[in-house]
């Protein structure tokens, strides 16, 4: 008897399951990047989609492997600008630059 293939298994972080880090590790990793989210509010981006780091569930609880969780945080820096309307246009090009290679 032959079977159907499987789908392909979703992308997989290099770090092990026992590496992965809880929500309230996770704050304190971010913490220590200066990017201050309680785990309440890691929970609370994640239940509505606000654009919070992306994590991992084992059966019903979050998990966030360190490489994506930094890898998130370096994307939450900006460019140095000397004004709000230089930020502006430095967010406005990143998007643009974004559309163009996604």
């Amino acid at each position: 008897m032959t079977f159907p293939p499987l789908p392909a298994a979703p992308p997989q972080s290099a770090a092990p399951p026992s590496e992965w880090l809880t929500r309230a590790q996770a704050s304190a990793f971010l913490e220590a990047r200066g990017i201050h989210m309680k785990p309440t509010t890691l929970a609370r981006a994640y239940s509505t989609g606000s654009g919070g780091p992306p994590c991992r569930h084992v059966r019903n609880k979050p998990y966030y492997p360190p490489d994506l969780l930094a890898a998130w945080a370096d994307d939450q820096i900006t460019a140095p600008a000397s004004s709000s309307s230089e930020r502006q246009r430095l967010r406005r090009e990143a998007r643009v630059q974004g559309a163009s290679h996604g």
